[in-house]
């Protein structure tokens, strides 16, 4: 029998288009879910008090981070071709099993990047300068680990512009003492989620010479990944704060910090499949924050 799932969908698709669409990884949401979610607190925090947050900007923002995630992986993909060869889990990639090639890649990137500075445009003018800014962390991005251990942090602040482009969307500039501690919290989640997922490459990447969080931390995985929580949920509990969030906000948060303390605790990091597991888990994340901060605002 058929399933609505996304990998499905993507099996369903005309056999020409879905090298394209498996290259903008339509078929693996979580990370569209995981780029999507901070947009959302954004949005949501920025919502009047007794409201709920604004349709057509969580609409709009969602259509974007399909987009841009799918671009990201492109220009990802374009840069590592070669890597992803060597690696048993990226090899069948469109680009690296050339069932594209690098020129039909490039044009697929300009269209999603055209399609997406159309979202961009049905924004406000601060928010339009704020967003293209974000476009040099997206094309540097896939460079980082080939020279730093700390690639998961550029993806944390590549992954969580939408933190201060959210609000700056409804309120036309950002509220520096809510947007601050609000994307810094982001940031230190991509550190947490994105070194677990490190850890399945990680026998790959010492072979053919890229860097992660996953080997620098190497066996203090779980002590890192303990701080990284913490200082997420202060500075949540610091946004909520500087925006007069109510009960169900500050619950939201202290459920999100049992279920990363839960991930982090049970947590495998020498099973590949424990940590797809744990990471694709932080959309639940994401969605219980979002989820308090509308209940915060009613």
């Amino acid at each position: 029998p058929r399933s609505f799932s996304a990998a499905e969908l993507v099996r369903a698709a005309p056999a020409p288009l879905q090298p394209y669409l498996r290259l903008m990884r339509l078929h693996q949401p979580a990370g569209t879910w995981l780029l999507y979610l901070p947009c959302t607190w954004s949005i949501g925090l920025a919502a009047a008090p007794g409201c709920l947050p604004d349709w057509r900007m969580l609409s709009l923002f969602g259509v974007g981070a399909v987009l841009m995630r799918g671009a990201g992986c492109t220009i990802n993909d374009m840069w590592d071709r070669d890597y992803d060869r060597q690696v048993a889990r990226t090899a069948s990639r469109p680009l690296a099993a050339g069932d594209i090639s690098t020129f039909q890649s490039l044009v697929f990137l300009g269209g999603q990047l055209s399609l997406a500075l159309c979202v961009l445009l049905c924004l406000n003018h601060y928010s339009i300068i704020l967003g293209a800014a974000s476009l040099s962390l997206v094309i540097t991005y896939p460079l980082m680990k080939r020279i730093t251990y700390w690639p998961q942090l550029v993806l944390g602040l590549t992954f969580n512009w939408g933190a201060l482009l959210g609000w700056s969307a409804i309120k036309g500039s950002c509220e520096w003492s809510v947007c601050l501690p609000l994307y810094f919290a982001g940031v230190m989640w991509t550190l947490v989620y994105d070194t677990i997922y490190a850890h399945q490459d990680k026998r790959d990447d010492i072979m053919i010479g890229v860097k992660s969080t996953a080997l620098h931390f190497k066996e203090d995985t779980k002590q890192w990944l303990s701080g990284f929580s913490l200082a997420m949920l202060l500075s949540l509990c610091l946004a909520g704060v500087n925006c007069n969030q109510t009960f169900p906000y500050y619950s939201a948060v202290a459920a999100v910090g049992a279920h990363l303390a839960h991930q982090i605790y049970t947590l495998d990091i020498d099973k590949p499949e424990d940590c797809w597991k744990k990471f694709a888990s932080n959309r639940t994340v994401g969605i219980l924050l979002f989820i308090g901060i509308m209940l915060g605002n009613l």
